[in-house]
């Protein structure tokens, strides 16, 4: 069975295509014939030992399929059944062991491709729109990276829940993404100063909540277009981690500054399916569309991360096993 390893952090060239044993699922497991394998940002961070991992280990942390056979005492699933999973390692296999109880069974509406494209992204954006800051109608909110994986979701689903919706991107051809993906406002950041494009685009008065999966490169840009009592949600490192921040930083405006993890949002089985299903009837309603912007052999894995660091990846990144 075909796998992609790390032995060891660093670029994308130590990626390792190996040959491993094909798994059994174990008490409360089930084992998933995959179709898909999402490419998410974070796996460049435990690939490069931003976030130190034990090693070797198997990437990914994002996938679908159909459960092949299920493990003593499960009662969640049977065989034939269409799963997804967001969490953990092993995703970068063709076929993987995972815990029942942290698996999610998929719609009609919801094919295996656009699950392992979106259930990780779509569950952040859940959270950081519904729970982290409850986005209201009217709200003007800015969002990072807005031609990416998770911001396309953002986008459109700060769209439906009525925000005035201001998104980031580097080039015109993806301003156009934005564009069709919700945006009602977008910022060629690297010809514009950000904070004084919102404050132009507000009437001064700043967005109530920045969506920043960017990090360094945007942090001060994002406290920048906050109005007053806003919140600065910084989600990812995209750029790098963000130094570290005085709290006399954030007296002006009387602003919030916080740095959640979706994992803290989903840790039990009723989160797990409350947040997942949130994001299936958007998927469902056609209020947010999954765009697959590209997709890899497994066994490419090391050209997809390659691409991805680049930023030339649109939408969501799938390796097929």
């Amino acid at each position: 069975m075909l796998a992609v390893q790390v032995q060891k952090t660093g670029g994308p060239d130590v990626l390792e295509v190996v040959d491993v044993a094909e798994p059994k699922p174990g008490p409360d497991e089930i084992l998933i014939a995959q179709e898909a394998v999402g490419l998410n940002f974070i796996d460049t961070y435990h690939r490069s030992g931003l976030y130190p991992m034990k090693l070797p280990m198997v990437l990914g942390t994002e996938g679908a399929g159909v459960v092949k056979a299920v493990g003593e005492g499960v009662s969640r699933f049977s065989p034939g059944d269409r799963v997804a999973y967001a969490g953990g390692f092993g995703a970068y296999a063709q076929m993987r062991t995972y815990p029942a109880q942290r698996a999610v069974k998929l719609p009609d509406g919801v094919s295996t491709r656009v699950a392992a494209a979106s259930l990780l992204k779509g569950m952040t954006a859940e959270f950081l729109l519904r729970r982290c800051y409850p986005v209201k109608p009217r709200d003007p909110i800015l969002i990072h990276a807005a031609a990416g994986g998770v911001g396309m979701i953002l986008s459109q689903w700060g769209k439906a829940l009525g925000a005035l919706v201001i998104g980031t991107v580097g080039s015109q051809a993806k301003a156009q993404v934005a564009n069709a993906h919700g945006c009602d406002e977008v910022i060629l950041y690297r010809e514009e100063d950000v904070a004084d494009r919102v404050k132009a685009i507000t009437g001064g008065a700043g967005v109530r909540v920045v969506y920043d999966g960017v990090g360094a490169d945007t942090f001060e840009a994002s406290l920048a277009s906050l109005g007053r009592r806003g919140v600065l949600i910084t989600y990812g490192n995209a750029s790098g981690p963000v130094p570290p921040v005085a709290p006399l930083k954030l007296m002006r405006g009387s602003l919030y500054l916080t740095r959640p993890t979706l994992f803290d949002y989903i840790a039990t089985t009723a989160e797990l399916d409350e947040s997942a299903g949130a994001l299936f009837h958007v998927l469902e309603s056609g209020a947010v569309k999954i765009e697959i912007g590209q997709e890899f052999p497994l066994a490419e894995a090391r050209r997809a991360h390659e691409a991805l660091e680049a930023r030339q990846t649109v939408g969501s990144t799938l390796l097929i096993p």
